[in-house]
């Protein structure tokens, strides 16, 4: 029984009863869909990345239909069954899967844990998919960094039994200017990669070839039309979207079952691979398909009807594969639409250099926010609309006074807003750019609005100041304030009464000033330099206590200064006695000639 279940089962309606046993077999469970490895790998409908049509069905797939493996997995369940993790090296060869495209798979379903978490998208399921694609990259045959060591290209997709997809990449992925290939472990089509490309592995490009990248691409991939990959439903559309292909679905579900049950790791490079793809069916003279629930024999078998599409999603396929799967006989599609070119594609927006964004209020900003903009392939674009915007209540803006500018970029891809003019508010803001339609991408930038600073401060005379108990100070205190010995306006001073020069202990007695009430205070806070960086304080008066006391001025920015005030009786003065008057009687003295 094993070694007939085990046999390479082929697209067809004559197969499609024994695959189904099998299945049955296996305790066939929902998987999404899978991807193919060698000279036979998937390619993927342009069309599979766009919008919901009208009808919320599309005609593609991420592979574009092309063949796939179609090996089903042993009986045997693996090592300890149930298990994911801590098994053995040793153990049946279908079970082991290589380290790195291990890795990339686990890596792929935290990712996507993390950013859509409402998917539950399993690992194994990529693993899945991997195995039917590409034999889990040609056995694991990858370098350090996860990228195939020699490129996994599909046949080209000319419509000869496959889909009909001309060039969309300018052979900068599959090496074939004329018509599209599938690419990579994850075998998916130039122009659907365009879309659904992603950098995980954190070296600035996005691979197809490098299992990483492909992993988590497939990942997101299957997760769009905001699917939950715990129903069976939306397993199923997530597989076909994948591959339109009923027999693919079953043969992808068989993997996954398989992997739930355990699995272990094998060294890259040692994993096996089926020697023999599905083979697709040339289509002859056209006959009407059978309709989903009416098979007219013990070979034909009902294929899934789909359910409409989630709205705001990605379209769910058609689950009849171009060239295979239960009929043989062509479809006639709708004319596909020209996908633009990669190197037009918007791909991906980046920092282009910004540095910390940080300035004194009424201050310009030494940096400027800038962005680059690259196309699907990585390289630079050019005349890409990038929207900047202002978001805070420092009352920061643009140079002219704007909140939000749009700036278009440049022939190296970068685009820079202009200056910016910090508010009179210290606190944070922020500024985002914001480029692409249907997908827009997004960078935020953090910036802070510092209060005016001064780094010294100082009387603006020497004048003794004293005044009588319960008397008020004659003269004003004047100070003045600079900034790298330039006039500091607008800074900010707190005056404080204290005990020591230090201004650790505050005084509760001497001088003080007036609040509104006219009732006495000794802090004074809110006060702030003029244009010319003086600041003349409020009146000062005396209660009845004599005695020196000490005034502490702080700005903003560290700079101090301690202001002596003297209160003092006034010193009393003898009365002056009067001057003598002569005697009329007395003989005035005699005068020498």
């Amino acid at each position: 029984m094993a070694a007939h279940i085990r046999r390479r089962l082929r697209k067809g309606a004559t197969t499609t009863a024994v695959a189904a046993a099998a299945v049955a077999a296996l305790a066939a469970s929902q998987a999404p869909a899978a991807t193919l490895a060698d000279g036979s790998a998937g390619s993927g409908d342009p069309k599979a990345a766009g919008e919901d049509t009208a009808s919320g069905e599309t005609d593609g797939a991420a592979t574009g239909n092309s063949p796939y493996y179609t090996d089903l997995p042993p009986l045997v369940t693996p090592d300890r069954p149930g298990s994911s993790s801590g098994l053995p090296a040793a153990g049946s060869a279908e079970a082991g899967i290589p380290a790195s495209v291990l890795a990339a798979y686990k890596q792929a379903e935290q990712t996507v844990a993390t950013t859509d978490p409402s998917c539950r998208l399993p690992w194994q399921l990529l693993a899945a998919i991997g195995k039917v694609e590409s034999g889990q990259a040609r056995g694991g045959r990858v370098d350090a960094n996860g990228t195939t060591t020699s490129p996994i290209l599909g046949p080209a997709l000319n419509g000869q039994g496959f889909a009909l997809i001309k060039d969309t990449d300018g052979g900068a992925y599959d090496g074939d200017s004329v018509h599209d290939r599938a690419v990579g472990p994850m075998q998916f089509i130039p122009s659907t990669w365009a879309s659904w490309g992603q950098d995980a592995n954190g070296d600035g490009r996005k691979d197809p070839n490098n299992i990483y990248d492909a992993a988590l691409a497939a990942g997101r991939y299957l997760c769009a039309n905001d699917r939950d990959l715990a129903l069976a439903a939306d397993l199923d559309k997530a597989v076909l979207s994948y591959n339109r292909s009923t027999e693919y679905l079953r043969t992808v579900r068989s993997w996954y079952s398989y992997y739930q049950r355990g699995t272990h790791e094998i060294p890259d490079g040692t994993g096996t691979l089926p020697s023999t793809p599905s083979t697709p069916s040339t289509p002859s003279t056209p006959t009407p398909s059978p309709r989903p629930g009416t098979g007219s024999g013990p070979s034909a078998t009902p294929s899934p009807k789909p359910s409409p599409s989630k709205p705001g999603g990605k379209p769910s396929p058609d689950p009849t594969k171009p060239g295979g799967g239960g009929s043989t006989s062509p479809t006639p599609k709708p004319p596909t639409p020209t996908p633009t070119p990669p190197s037009e594609t918007f791909g991906s927006l980046e920092n282009a250099g910004t540095g910390p964004l940080r300035a004194t209020a009424g201050q310009a900003f030494d940096e400027r926010v800038s962005v680059r903009a690259r196309n699907a392939l990585g390289a630079p674009l050019a005349k890409v609309p990038v929207t900047f915007t202002v978001t805070g209540g420092t009352g920061t803006l643009f140079a002219g006074g704007k909140k939000t500018v749009t700036v278009r970029t440049g022939a190296d891809g970068t685009a820079t807003a202009p200056e910016l003019q910090a508010g009179e508010k210290a606190g944070e803001f922020t500024v985002t750019a914001v480029a692409g339609t249907g997908r827009p991408r997004t960078l935020t930038y953090a910036a802070t609005v510092t209060a005016r600073q001064a780094d010294t401060i100082a009387r603006t005379d020497e004048k003794a100041l004293v005044a009588a108990p319960g008397e008020k100070f004659a003269d004003a205190v004047t100070v003045e304030a600079t900034y790298k010995d330039a006039a500091a306006a607008g800074v900010a001073v707190t005056a404080t009464m204290v005990k020591d020069r230090l201004g650790v202990i505050d005084n509760d007695k001497g001088p003080y000033f007036k609040d509104a009430d006219g009732k006495p205070v000794r802090t004074l806070t809110g006060l702030t330099t003029d244009d010319e960086g003086q600041l003349r304080l409020p009146e000062i008066f005396a209660d009845d206590n004599e005695g020196t006391y000490l005034l502490r001025l702080t700005t903003e920015g560290g700079a101090s200064v301690v202001i002596e005030l003297t209160v003092k009786a006034p010193e009393e003065t003898a009365p002056e006695e009067p001057a003598e008057t002569p005697d009329a009687t007395e003989t005035p003295a005699a005068t020498k000639p």
